[in-house]
């Protein structure tokens, strides 16, 4: 539907972008030069894709055997690679940051081994997972269920890896090793590929990660428990802009959504917010074109 048959009656609409945040003076700026003022506000800007924090990732896209699932500009592609593949290495990649539906590299990858292997040209793969992660799924109880996955398909999974440039003169991928607290060892691994799957870093907007409301890695500081902005209390946040632990899935919106609601009525009262949210997450990872493992899980 249009977002305009959706904006309630009663509330203005403002066709703009953010580009400042006065939280002191109650405040924002927007990109056409209006300053709005606010008793109370609630943050939902989301996550970017930072396709741009990878070398030459952005000019690889545009070239044969490189996709991405999360752009609309290159998602389509990969369903034309995977058509077109030959053989060779087939590389999917988990960034070494916060990721919006962190199980999609993943289900782009037993997806493809589906399509080769209907198109009968499995055997000329050879797939490659390599995540930052210490393992393929940080859920314990879902671990064992996707690396049984993983070994059926006979996907070789590549921990601690973390994907810092693309030659596509060359077709070689280049990864940062890291060691267990995800920081950079010195090291590198290069792989050579025929298909390759990028998994994005991501960011808040710029004009919130420049903010007085994150923390030190550019998110928006809450209360994991009532989504109230750490040192502005007439202030919420929702989605994936946040610090809280929980995956970052529109199921985990639901439930923010659900304790904004309460919180923000309460704080708007003059009272303390009592709505806890339980880091409610769900992942639904498509483990080929007809079977799918519904993860669901909190992270308290």
């Amino acid at each position: 539907r249009k977002q305009e048959d959706l904006i309630p009656r009663g509330a203005t609409w403002i066709q703009d972008k953010v580009e400042l945040f006065n939280p002191s003076q109650n405040t924002v700026k927007t990109k056409g030069g209006e300053e709005i003022t606010y008793d109370f506000m609630v943050i939902a800007m989301g996550v970017q894709l930072r396709y741009d924090m990878i070398k030459g990732a952005k000019e690889a896209l545009e070239t044969p055997g490189v996709c991405s699932n999360y752009s609309p500009f290159y998602v389509e592609k990969h369903y034309k690679e995977a058509m077109n593949f030959k053989g060779g290495n087939a590389v999917y990649t988990f960034p070494n940051t916060p990721i919006k539906c962190a199980g999609a590299p993943q289900k782009a990858c037993y997806i493809t081994d589906s399509i080769l292997r209907q198109r009968g040209v499995r055997d000329k793969a050879h797939m490659i997972y390599a995540t930052s992660l210490k393992r393929l799924f940080g859920i314990e109880s879902y671990l064992k269920s996707l690396e049984k996955v993983a070994r059926e398909k006979d996907i070789e999974v590549r921990t601690r890896r973390n994907l810092i440039e693309v030659d596509s003169n060359n077709k070689m991928a280049t990864f940062e090793l890291l060691d267990e607290d995800a920081k950079p060892t010195g090291g590198i691994e290069k792989i050579e590929y025929s298909l390759l799957h990028i998994g994005p870093p991501c960011s808040t907007p710029k004009a919130l990660r420049t903010s007085e409301f994150v923390d030190k890695n550019g998110f928006m500081d809450v209360d994991v428990g009532s989504l109230q902005s750490k040192n502005f209390p007439n202030v919420f946040g929702v989605g994936d802009c946040m610090n809280t632990p929980n995956a970052k899935t529109a199921a985990a919106v639901s439930s923010h959504l659900k304790t904004i609601e309460r919180n923000l009525w309460q704080v708007m009262q003059g009272k303390t917010p009592c709505m806890q949210y339980d880091g409610y997450a769900s992942c639904p990872l498509v483990v080929s074109t007809n079977r799918v493992i519904l993860a669901e899980f909190n992270s308290q």
